[in-house]
Order: structure tokens, then C-alpha cells, then sequence
């Protein structure tokens, strides 16, 4: 590599260094050197999980009791018959006394059960401190208040050891004929499921055990459950985190040492199970991991991530090859091209490294396996679209020359010019539209040409007879053929225009039939053929009589978009669209390589790749050879595009081998673009997918919260930040190529994205289906009425309704507790602005009143050196 590369490879890893430094830069809090008094303890390990059946085993809980000695001064079990009851005698052996705990639900065969192995344990085992029967289970109500009582009572008179039951603050407030039957309360004080900020939540735990002292002062308190989880959604003001853990506990148990508090922190070890009752705040309020590792110190700063320098590493490890690949291989790139996409790089592998560190820890139940597994590979895609749109951008806009720059012939054509048969397909066109474009032919400055008007299926004579007649007035040069009842649409009408082309002809030229051809276009664009490796010469699609209707205007600059960018950075490549007009083909390379495909209802883009199939090469230029007309209407604006996008599955469909890697027709760069430039049309096709998960998913957070949580942050910020990514370098490369003014772009913009759901569509029907019929794209059509305009749009309207729906829904039931409801509710509108763009695109287009700039001053698009 050159040393400017090198350098930009080490700026690029020292960046990313200090990224994950500063992302996790120290905090300093209140230290705690001395033990816990006491900790909760569930004896299930990560592949474990209760719900299942699974129960605590003596060796299991034998390696944790190992490690809470020396840390802890006791540990309260919850239940007696899920395998925890082994957790007394082992804690026995090392001089651990134990509270000990029966699960009830109001169910004698629950119920019964735990209560005589409580009283069996407890008679036992001389290191059981006392009893406790329920863990809220007049919370959940489970049981009555009544029901605890008897229960209390009856295990009193079994056991030598004081009886209690675990509830919440506020219920041992309201019921103090349960404070009088128990021997000590076991208040839990969990500040973050009551959405306290964590710099408040120590002072308020200790407000409700004052308020309880005040009522009760002869009764024993004991904290029962205190903690704070390091992962979870937002409530209130509470946010879990690693700090705010470390934070919260640090500062409790210095408290608890001053005012000599009797506590249980909650909880030992972390719980993956948990996430199937309490989502993933449940899972993480262990002060050691799943893993049994220390999550943080008791004394020193605390770190957010503890291990982020060897995952920092990791990203590093997964960009290096990539960058250097890069960077060896651009050295066409200006400095700053190679230091922005090769940041993109490593942001990427960062991105990765943090989204499957975190689907790691999420426990071990097959539906959040699932789900981690569907939004992994959904973010695998949205960031291989991103580094796709990046590396156009880093082309455009940092790329020093380019290499494949071809100029239009200037010398005159001499008389002995190759012959060129150009075909002008028509289906059920307007007579005076086509006559226009026969005319501009008849204007053509080249010696050596014949026309081909092919007339296909039009069915009523007063509209192919005046284009026959004028034909006729042209002279030689111009044929008129009429095809009844034709084959193949439009492929199959350019197949017998073939067999119709003069003997003598070299080339085959194709326009459309609304297209007004320069005259200099023959004579410009011929010469480059003199290469024998030359298949097809082309020109951009160009348009005319745009400037005074904003739809229109906004469609012609989305147009201008993908033919000023991304067709010049595709013929860097030799990887070209060939389309079906303003191209000139080699007879002989068509004969090589067969005709056009009628099987394939974009037969110019199909023909295209066959002929680099077959090895030749492909010449574009920019400049503006003929100019057609746009689209009139939404519908026939999407009636195109769904064509497109169809014809687009289907040669991928024919022709995916070719594209593989090892496979030897195409090149690398050849590949590279065909595959690249149909991906965004796939990720279409998802957005109609993940816009219809987003309601679903939204009705299960709302009718189903036990069973729905709301997506990680890992996956909802990258999310948002892709799309915003595509529109900011959207807007950068029509800068950088398209010489549009600020509101043409943004209009082209909303055109482009009112198209996604019609390209989604016919992605999914070319994926299962094959033979869709060719549907020509109307042209001089009437405006639509209002509410034609709305029947344009009815899909668009209906899923962006539903998001909008779903996602006020979400906000007024889960916003006044969980900030992830905004970010949810922020990605359902980010999923709807397609949707919307089409609704706005149709009513513009709805009305013709809409005007935009003056006559003559339609901008011109240019490509830019």
C-alpha cells in the first residue's frame, strides 16, 4: 500500500479506538469494600430455565455457593421444589445462613408441595434463619390476603424459625392485619419498576422503609429485594444500565451499613429465563453475570461495557482485511474518500460486534432466538445496502479520473458509414406523439440509416393509419409494419423487426416511440464501434415538457439520478443497464448471443447482460442524444417501475450462476453492480415486510405484554440511522452530479420513495411467480381526478395508516413509562414516510394547477467531470 493508505488505515483503527473509549469511558461512584449482607438466589445457569421443567442441581449450585463465599453473609432461596432446596445444606457446609422461601399461587397442588418441602428444609437444617411463604403472590393475586395469613399461621406452628411473606411496600401499608400476623416484614424496594431516576432511587427506597417504620416501629423490617437491573427498557426516569447499577448498589449498601439495615440485594446472578416473565429487565439484576463473572467492582470506576477493549479488538479484526482490500485496491480515491468509507468499514464491523455481543446475552428461549436471529439478519442487510450507497458516494464525489470516459464524435460521418436500422416499437400511441418522433429522425445528420416503425397489436385503426400514411411521405428509408395479434410484446415486435433490417445494416438502434432524437446522435455515438469488442453503445433516457407540472418535474430529476450517477459509475466498470431506448447494438453480437428475450418482460436490460455474458464491452455516455416524455400519471409512473423491478427478478432468477463467485463470463466489477444495484429493490421488498411486522408487532405490545417487547436499541438506532444515512447521501451525490436546484432534489427524492412499495410488490410476485404480461407505460394522458388519485395510493394509504395508527397507540399506552416507546413509535413513522411520499406524489400529480418555475427555464442535466 502507499503510506497515505497506511496512514489512513491506522487513522481509521486509532478513531475507532477512541470511539469505544470515550462510548465507555470510566465512571467514578461511591466505592463498598466490605461483604453483602445478603443476596437472592435462583440456582438456574444459562441453559436453564424453570419454565421448562428444568430444576437446580446440587453440583451447579454447589460452584455458586463457592463463589458467593466470602462476598455474602447470606442468600434467600425462593422455592423448595424447583431444586433450590439443595442450596441449604450446601450453604450449610460453608457457615452461610439461609432464608428460605415457598413459591404459592393459590394452588393446592403448587402450594402444598412447597410448604412441606419449606417445613422439612427448615427442620432440617439448623442454618435457616427464617421462613418466608409467597413472593408477591398477593401482588399478582395469587392469593388473598386471608389466604397469607392462614398460611403464616399454620407454617408457624411447624417450625422454630420466625414466618413472614414477601411483598411490595405498598401492600404491607394497607393490610396491617398481615403486619400483626407475621413475624417480620419482607418489604421489596425496587425503585426502578416504579420509574425512579437512579440519583433519586436510593433516597427513595429508604423514604418507603421510614414510612413503614413510622407505621410499624415494634415490627422487624426486612429488605427482602432491593437492586437495580443493568439492561432493560426505559421507565419513567429509570434507565438501566451498568453504571446506574453500580451506581445504585454501591450507594445502598453504604446507606444499609450506616443505619445497620437487615437487606437481600437482588440478586445474585443473572437469570436469562427471567426474560420470558419480565422481558430483558428481568435477566439482568444479578451483581454477577450469567457467566458467575463479576458484572463490576465494589471499589474503583466502573466501566458500561467491561470487556469493550476486547470487542473493540474484534471490530477491529473483522475491518482489517476489508480496509486494507480497500485501500490497496482505490488508489483513484482522494484521501478524504479513503478515510470516509473506510471509517464506514469499521463502523460497520463495530456496529456487528456490539449487536451480536449483546443477542449473546439474551438467554436461551427459542423465541428470542428467533427474533435476535430475524433482526441480525435484517441488519445485516440494511448495513449492506449502507456500505453499497457509500461506496457510490465515495466514487462520486472523492474519485480523481475516470477510466472508462468516452466523448461524443464530433467529425463528419463519411458516405460509407455503417448502416444502422433503427426500431421504433409502438403500441397504441398517440399518432401526432409518434409522428413527432419520426420526424425528428428524418432530421438524423447521418448518411446510412433505414427506420423500423413496428406497429404492435394496436387494435384500432384511427390510430395506426395516420402513423402508416406518414410513413409513406418519409420515403424509403421509413417502414411501416402492423402486427395483429403479435407474440412476445414489445420483445416480441423487435425480434421481427430483426428479421425486417436491411442485409447491409451493422447496427441496430431501439427508441421508444415518444423520444426526439437529436441529429447528431448516429453521428456522435457510431465511431466508438470501431473496437470490435464494442456490443452496444448508450445514451441516457432524457425528457422533455417536464418544467411546468411538478410531478412531472419531480419524476424527470429521480430519473436524472440513476442516469448521471449511477450509470457512470457503472460503466467504470463495464456493468451498464442497457435500456430499450437510445441504445445501439452490434448485429453480430446480437446474433451471437440470440435476440430478445420474449420470456423476459425488461428484455433490454436481459439482452444487456447477456452480451457481457458473452464479453463485450459496453460504451456509455451522459450527454443527451433524445429526449422523451414522462410518465403522466402516478399510476403509470408506477405501472413502469413495477416493470422494472419485475423484469429485474427475472434475470435474476435465469441468470444467478453467472453472477456466483467462480463463475467466469462475468467480471468481478460486472457482478458487483448486478448484484448491488437490484439489492435495494430487495430491501424494498423487506420494508413491505417489516412495515406489516411493525403493526403486527405493535398489537402484540399492546394486547400481548408479556409475551412482546419492545426491540433493543442495538437494532432500533441502527435502523434509524441507515435511513438517515440514505437520505443525507442521496441529497450528497444529486450535489455532487445532478445540477438540479435544493427542492428538485428533494422532489426527486419523494418520487423515488413513493415507488418503494410498488417495487417491494413486484419483487415479492417476480419471486414466486414468472410470465407477468408486458404493460406499456401510458404517455399524453389526462390529469386524475381527486379521488382517482387516492385509489393511486389506496395500498400506500392503508399501511401508512396502520403504522400511524399503531404507533400513536403505542406511544399513549407505553410513553409516560418507557422512552423505547418513542424510539418504536419513531421507527413505525420512519417505516411510513414511503407510504406518505406516495400519497403526497399522487395529490400533486391530482393537480395540473401545481406549477413549478417559468417557461424556459427548465435546468439542464449534465454529468459532471
Amino acid at each position: 500500500m502507499r503510506k497515505s493508505s497506511i496512514a489512513v488505515l491506522l487513522l481509521v483503527i486509532l478513531g475507532n479506538i477512541g470511539l469505544w473509549a470515550w462510548w465507555n469511558r470510566p465512571v467514578a461512584e461511591r466505592s463498598w469494600a466490605g461483604a453483602v449482607a445478603g443476596v437472592g438466589y435462583t440456582p438456574f445457569h444459562p441453559d436453564k430455565s424453570p419454565t421448562r421443567g428444568d430444576k437446580g442441581s446440587p453440583e451447579s449450585i454447589e460452584k455458586d455457593i463457592a463463589v458467593l463465599d466470602g462476598n455474602v453473609k447470606g442468600i434467600r432461596i425462593y422455592s423448595t421444589t424447583d431444586g433450590s432446596e439443595h442450596t441449604v445444606p450446601i450453604a450449610r457446609r460453608y457457615g452461610i445462613p439461609v432464608t428460605v422461601g415457598a413459591w404459592v399461587q393459590g394452588k393446592p397442588e403448587i402450594d402444598e408441595p412447597e410448604i412441606a418441602g419449606l417445613i422439612k428444609v427448615t427442620r432440617a437444617n439448623s442454618n435457616v434463619r427464617r421462613v418466608l411463604v409467597g413472593n408477591e403472590a398477593i401482588l399478582r393475586a395469587d392469593i388473598t390476603v386471608p389466604q397469607a395469613i392462614e398460611y403464616i399461621r399454620r407454617i408457624k406452628k411447624k417450625v422454630n424459625v420466625p414466618v413472614s411473606t414477601a411483598e411490595p411496600w405498598h401492600v404491607w401499608l394497607q393490610h396491617p392485619e398481615l403486619v400483626e400476623a407475621a413475624d417480620f416484614m419482607a418489604v421489596h424496594l425496587l425503585p426502578y419498576w416504579e420509574g425512579v431516576p437512579v440519583d433519586q432511587a436510593v433516597d427513595y427506597a429508604m423514604f418507603r422503609y421510614n414510612e413503614l417504620r413510622a407505621k410499624y416501629p415494634n415490627k422487624h423490617i426486612v429488605i427482602s429485594e432491593i437492586g437495580w437491573p443493568a439492561d432493560g427498557p426505559w421507565r419513567r426516569g429509570a434507565e438501566a444500565t451498568q453504571v446506574n447499577q453500580a451506581k445504585f448498589i454501591r450507594n445502598f449498601l453504604n446507606i444499609a451499613a450506616q443505619n445497620k439495615l437487615d437487606y437481600f440485594i437482588m440478586e445474585a446472578f443473572d437469570q436469562p429465563w427471567k426474560r420470558e416473565i419480565e422481558g430483558s429487565a428481568g435477566t439482568s439484576w444479578g451483581l454477577w453475570d450469567a457467566n458467575r463473572a463479576p458484572k463490576f467492582p465494589m471499589v474503583g470506576e466502573v466501566l458500561e461495557i467491561r470487556n469493550w477493549p476486547m470487542m473493540c479488538g474484534v471490530s477491529i479484526a473483522m475491518a482489517f482485511l476489508p480496509l486494507v482490500f480497500f485501500l490497496r485496491r482505490r488508489n483513484d480515491l482522494r484521501i478524504g474518500g479513503k478515510i470516509f468509507y473506510g471509517a464506514m468499514i469499521q463502523a460497520v464491523a463495530s456496529v456487528l460486534v456490539f449487536t451480536f455481543t449483546a443477542a449473546a446475552n439474551q438467554g436461551l428461549a427459542v423465541s428470542t432466538e428467533i427474533a435476535w436471529g430475524v433482526l441480525i439478519f435484517c441488519q445485516l442487510v440494511l448495513l449492506a445496502v449502507m456500505l453499497i450507497d457509500g461506496l457510490e458516494l465515495t466514487e462520486v464525489v472523492w474519485q480523481e479520473r475516470f477510466r472508462r470516459k468516452f466523448h461524443p464524435c464530433s467529425a463528419a460521418p463519411e458516405p460509407t458509414a455503417p448502416k444502422v436500422s433503427i426500431h421504433v416499437p409502438c403500441y397504441n400511441e398517440p399518432p401526432h406523439m409518434v409522428i413527432q418522433t419520426l420526424d425528428a429522425l428524418a432530421r438524423l445528420d447521418y448518411p446510412n440509416f433505414e427506420v423500423l416503425l413496428l406497429d404492435n397489436n394496436t387494435k384500432d385503426p384511427e390510430v395506426w393509419k395516420p402513423v402508416e400514411q406518414y410513413c409513406r411521405q418519409l420515403g424509403s428509408k421509413f417502414r411501416f409494419f402492423h402486427l395483429d395479434n403479435w407474440p412476445g410484446y414489445k420483445a416480441g415486435a423487435l425480434n421481427f423487426g430483426l428479421q425486417q433490417t436491411a442485409p447491409d445494416a451493422e447496427f441496430v438502434a431501439v427508441i421508444d416511440s415518444d423520444y426526439q432524437v437529436h441529429p447528431d446522435w448516429l453521428k456522435a455515438t457510431i465511431p466508438h464501434f470501431a473496437r470490435p469488442e464494442v456490443g452496444f453503445v448508450q445514451s441516457p433516457q432524457d425528457y422533455r415538457d417536464w418544467n411546468r407540472d411538478l410531478f412531472q418535474r419531480m419524476t424527470n430529476w429521480e430519473y436524472a439520478g440513476f442516469f448521471h450517477i449511477g450509470m457512470i459509475q457503472r460503466n467504470e466498470r463495464n456493468a451498464i443497464i442497457q435500456h430499450g431506448t437510445m441504445t445501439i447494438i452490434r448485429k453480430s453480437a446480437m446474433d451471437a448471443v440470440g435476440h430478445w428475450g420474449e420470456w423476459c418482460i425488461t428484455e433490454d436490460a436481459e439482452l444487456g447482460l447477456r452480451l457481457f455474458e458473452a464479453g463485450y464491452e459496453a460504451v456509455y455516455m451522459p450527454e443527451s442524444y433524445g429526449k422523451g416524455l414522462v410518465p403522466d400519471s402516478f399510476a403509470a409512473y408506477k405501472t413502469q417501475r413495477f416493470r422494472w423491478a419485475y423484469g429485474a427478478v427475472q434475470i435474476l432468477k435465469k441468470h444467478w450462476r453467472e453472477l456466483l463467485p467462480g463463475a467466469k463470463k462475468l467480471t468481478t466489477g460486472q457482478k458487483y453492480h448486478f448484484i448491488t444495484g437490484w439489492l435495494p429493490w430487495f430491501a424494498d421488498a423487506a420494508h413491505l415486510i417489516f412495515g406489516m411486522a411493525g403493526v403486527v408487532w405493535s398489537i402484540g405490545l399492546l394486547a400481548f405484554p408479556k409475551y412482546f417487547e419492545f426491540p433493543p436499541n442495538a437494532f432500533m438506532i441502527p435502523t434509524l440511522s441507515v435511513f438517515a444515512f440514505k437520505v443525507a447521501a442521496s441529497l450528497w451525490l444529486y450535489e455532487a452530479r445532478v445540477r438540479c436546484g435544493f427542492w428538485d432534489k428533494v422532489g426527486a427524492a419523494v418520487a423515488g420513495m413513493a415507488l418503494t412499495h410498488t417495487v417491494g410488490r413486484a419483487v415479492w410476485q417476480g419471486l414466486f411467480t414468472s410470465g407477468r404480461p408486458f404493460v406499456r407505460t401510458p404517455k399524453c394522458e389526462n390529469q386524475p381526478a381527486f379521488m382517482q388519485a387516492l385509489l393511486m395510493a389506496r395500498e400506500e394509504i392503508g399501511l401508512m395508516l396502520g403504522l400511524w395508527v399503531a404507533a400513536l397507540a403505542v406511544v399513549l399506552v407505553f410513553g409516560h413509562e418507557n422512552r423505547d416507546a418513542f424510539m418504536w413509535s419513531g421507527l413505525l413513522v420512519v417505516q411510513s414516510l414511503p407510504y406518505l411520499a406516495a400519497l403526497i406524489t399522487s395529490l400533486i400529480n391530482a393537480f395540473p394547477e401545481m406549477r413549478f418555475g417559468r417557461p424556459g427555464s427548465s435546468t439542464v442535466v449534465e454529468a459532471a467531470d
